[in-house]
């Protein structure tokens, strides 16, 4: 098992996966990494729909698309490199629904409001992004599909009460993965107070 920052600072997201499957038990250990996260007064909020069925996982693509031709896309143009910008429409356009499985995210209402599950279900979600790449898998975490919310709850058969709050492919990359380019901390850190420097 990797150290754990050597995996924070490779963890990036996966737009293309190789259609092998993914063991239940692999998936599993994504999950119960995930419900490690803190939630706000222990409620744990979070569902997970686990979907490997390729019509569900087709239906989620098609959602995601939808949203990426409805707007995404003009809003990224620009400001996305063009080589990013083309490693996100690939993934947008089909790469997601490629994955083998598909993890969606839901916050349930009944232990948590609304409008503060996401400091709950957030931390869920980058604990399954981890653990995906301490075990080799690739991910990401989409948040697309949330445009068309209505529908994607009915596709995994949400109640009401459980509101979709993201989207995690998930699968064996279909090439390496390089480490993600970041700014250094001093470019984002302050001591005391913003604008003097870490």
């Amino acid at each position: 098992m990797p150290d754990f920052f050597e995996v924070v600072r490779s963890q990036r997201a996966c737009r293309a996966f190789r259609p092998d499957p993914v063991e239940d038990a692999l998936i599993e250990r994504v999950l119960e990494a995930a419900t490690f996260a803190p939630s706000a007064e222990n409620r744990q909020p979070w569902v997970f729909v686990v979907v490997t069925d390729p019509e569900r996982r087709a239906a989620i693509g098609s959602l995601n698309r939808r949203a990426w031709e409805g707007g995404a896309k003009s809003h990224s143009e620009g400001r996305l490199t063009p080589a990013l910008l083309d490693e996100v429409d690939r993934g947008a356009q089909g790469g997601i629904a490629g994955a083998p499985v598909i993890v969606v995210v839901g916050g349930d209402t009944r232990l948590g409001d609304r409008r503060v599950l996401a400091a709950s279900i957030f931390p869920a979600t980058q604990n399954m992004l981890l653990a995906a790449g301490a075990l080799g898998l690739g991910a990401a975490l989409t948040t697309l599909p949330l445009v068309f919310g209505d529908e994607l709850a009915e596709v995994v058969g949400f109640p009401f009460e459980v509101q979709p709050m993201a989207v995690v492919p998930l699968g064996w990359p279909a090439r390496p993965l390089g480490p993600p380019r970041r700014l250094p901390v001093s470019d984002k850190a302050h001591r005391e107070g913003f604008g003097s420097p870490w």
